[in-house]
């Protein structure tokens, strides 16, 4: 424990110029006393640290030391690829590689080059989780990340409505949607996709698996993602828009069934008006997405959800007058 603080002391002297001991002791999370114990354990072991005394003084190496020690782990290498993703690395129990990986690299780079990390992190941020709603990790997710990692079998439970189903999963990936965490995995030979958060166990099979190296985890999480928002479009409205209501719709409905049905109609009337088949997830969706439209879009079928529309058109018209 003490040789990879003592380790990850030098790396962070070499990243900077100097650090005050405070700032080591909040890097190393230690307190300032066991700083300067760490800072003459490595002088007394041949490494330059020197300790500027006062208000304004500090730790820095000397003469331009750089320590050879900045080779990169596998499971470092791998974090590093993720370290745009705080939150991600932290559910998968993966921030401190990742860490250690930044300072190697760091640790690595010219002078000048070493306010790269800081000057990238200003100006890119990932924020995964959708607006309004609270991120939870679940329970399974570090075993099942270890499991990705390791090209290791596991067993668990499955909540799938109302009852739970057993599996031997071989888990190749994970994907995280709008806040949501998915397993992509093999069972029996097909690819499928578990919600991590309905797993009420997981537990390792005990044997590794030959990975498919012909597998493509953004392609195939591509193709599932575009057929499961298709297979919840089991409904279809007929709607009359305008200029400005067709040029909205991809952005109220879902995108690719608005382009498709905009692209399938008629060139439109007389009033530049457009008339679509859309297809929609159920009538009562489709009255939250299209009334946002207002007088942009009309309504002809079914016919209930017109009259539906046509009731809000009077009720504002009697709130409004």
């Amino acid at each position: 424990m003490r040789a990879a603080r003592l380790i990850k002391m030098v790396l962070l002297l070499q990243a900077r110029p100097a650090m005050t001991g405070a700032e080591l002791a909040r890097e190393l999370e230690v307190s300032e006393r066991t700083v300067t114990r760490d800072a003459a354990a490595l002088s007394e072991a041949g490494i330059p640290v020197y300790a500027d005394r006062g208000r304004a003084g500090g730790y820095r190496l000397v003469g331009g030391y750089r320590t050879g020690l900045t080779g990169l782990g596998r499971d470092e290498a791998e974090a590093l690829f993720l370290s745009g993703l705080p939150g991600a690395l932290r559910d998968m129990g993966l921030q401190d590689a990742a860490s250690a990986a930044r300072l190697k690299v760091a640790a690595a780079l010219l002078p000048s080059l070493r306010d790269a990390p800081e000057s990238a992190a200003q100006r890119f941020h990932l924020d995964a989780p959708g607006w309004y709603q609270e991120p939870r990790t679940p329970e399974a997710l570090p075993p099942v990340a270890e499991a990705v990692w390791a090209d290791r079998r596991i067993r668990a439970g499955y909540r799938r409505r109302d009852t739970e189903v057993e599996r031997e999963l071989e888990p190749y990936g994970l994907v995280l949607k709008a806040g949501v965490w998915y397993l992509c995995a093999r069972v029996d030979g097909v690819f499928r996709v578990y919600r991590i958060d309905r797993f009420t166990r997981v537990e390792p099979a005990g044997t590794a698996f030959d990975r498919d190296e012909t597998f493509d985890l953004p392609a195939f999480w591509a193709e599932r993602a575009a057929g499961f928002a298709r297979s919840l479009l089991r409904a279809e409205v007929v709607v009359r828009l305008t200029e400005a209501g067709a040029a909205r719709l991809p952005y109220v409905t879902d995108r690719a069934a608005a382009t498709e049905a905009l692209a399938a109609a008629p060139p439109p009337d007389a009033e530049g008006r457009v008339t679509a088949v859309l297809p929609v997830e159920s009538p009562d969706v489709a009255y939250s997405q299209l009334l946002s439209l207002g007088p942009e879009a009309e309504v002809l079928e079914p016919a209930d959800l017109r009259e539906r529309f046509a009731a809000a058109a009077r009720a504002l018209h009697a709130r409004y007058g």
